[in-house]
C-alpha cells in the first residue's frame, strides 16, 4: 500500500507542475533571437510566445504586442495554445480531486470513494503531462528545424526560449505525480481484497473448529 506521505510529494509535484504549465503557457519566451547590430547600444531581444509578442532594447526599453488574429499563426503554435490551455484545466481538475483521495485528508467518505477519487486525479495528471509535453516538443523541433534550415534568413531564425524548458520540466512533474497517484489507487484495491480474502479462511477455520469440538462432546 502506497504511503500517505508519497501521496504527498505527488501531490507536491502536481502542484509544482501545474504552476509551471500555467507560467509557461503565459510567458512570452518561446522563441527568443538576440540581434546585436552594430554595437551594444542597438542590441536588442526579440521574445515571442503564444499570446504575445516582445521586444527588449539594450537601452532598457521594454515593449509587447498582443497575437489577436489567431488564424494568422502557424499550426503549431496554434495547437500549442489549445494544448497548453488544456493541460492547464486538466491539472487544475487533478489537484481538486486528488485532494479529495488523499489519505491525509477527510474528504471523500469511505476508502473505495477515496480511491476512485485518487485514480480520477491520477488519470487527469497524466493526461496533462500528455498534454504539455506534445507542444513543448512539437514546438521545439520546429524552430530546430526553421534554424538549420538554409533558405531561412538569418533574421527570422531563433533559438528555443525559457518558456519551452519550463513546460517540458512541468509536463514530467505532471506525469510523474499522475503515476504515482494512479499506482496508489491500484495497491488500495489489491488491500482492500486480500484482508477479506484472510478473514473468509479465519472464519472458515473457526467453523471448522466448533464442529470438532461438538463431535468431541457427542
Amino acid at each position: 500500500m502506497a504511503s500517505a506521505g508519497l501521496q504527498l510529494l505527488a501531490f507536491v509535484l502536481a502542484l509544482s507542475g501545474t504552476s509551471g504549465v500555467l507560467t509557461a503557457t503565459l510567458l512570452p519566451s518561446w522563441k527568443v533571437r538576440v540581434d546585436a547590430g552594430s554595437s551594444i547600444i542597438t542590441a536588442i531581444v526579440q521574445l515571442q510566445g503564444l499570446w504575445m509578442d516582445c521586444t527588449w532594447y539594450s537601452t532598457g526599453m521594454f515593449s509587447c504586442s498582443l497575437q489577436y488574429s489567431v488564424l494568422s499563426l502557424p499550426t503549431h503554435v496554434q495547437a500549442a495554445r489549445a494544448t497548453m490551455v488544456l493541460a492547464c484545466i486538466l491539472s487544475a481538475v487533478g489537484i481538486c480531486t486528488s485532494t479529495v483521495g488523499m489519505k491525509c485528508t477527510r474528504l471523500g467518505g469511505d476508502r473505495e470513494t477515496k480511491s476512485h477519487a485518487c485514480f480520477a486525479g491520477g488519470v487527469c495528471f497524466v493526461a496533462a503531462g500528455i498534454s504539455g509535453l506534445i507542444p513543448t516538443v512539437w514546438y521545439t523541433k520546429e524552430i530546430i528545424a526553421n534554424f538549420l534550415d538554409l533558405t531561412v534568413p538569418e533574421s527570422n531564425k531563433h533559438e528555443p526560449g525559457g518558456a519551452v524548458y519550463i513546460g517540458f520540466i512541468s509536463a514530467l512533474l505532471l506525469f510523474i505525480s499522475g503515476m504515482i497517484f494512479c499506482t496508489s489507487r491500484i495497491k488500495n484495491s489489491e488491500a482492500l481484497l486480500y484482508p477479506s480474502k484472510r478473514q473468509h479462511v479465519f472464519t472458515t477455520q473457526l467453523e471448522g473448529d466448533s464442529a470438532h469440538n461438538l463431535k468431541d462432546y457427542v
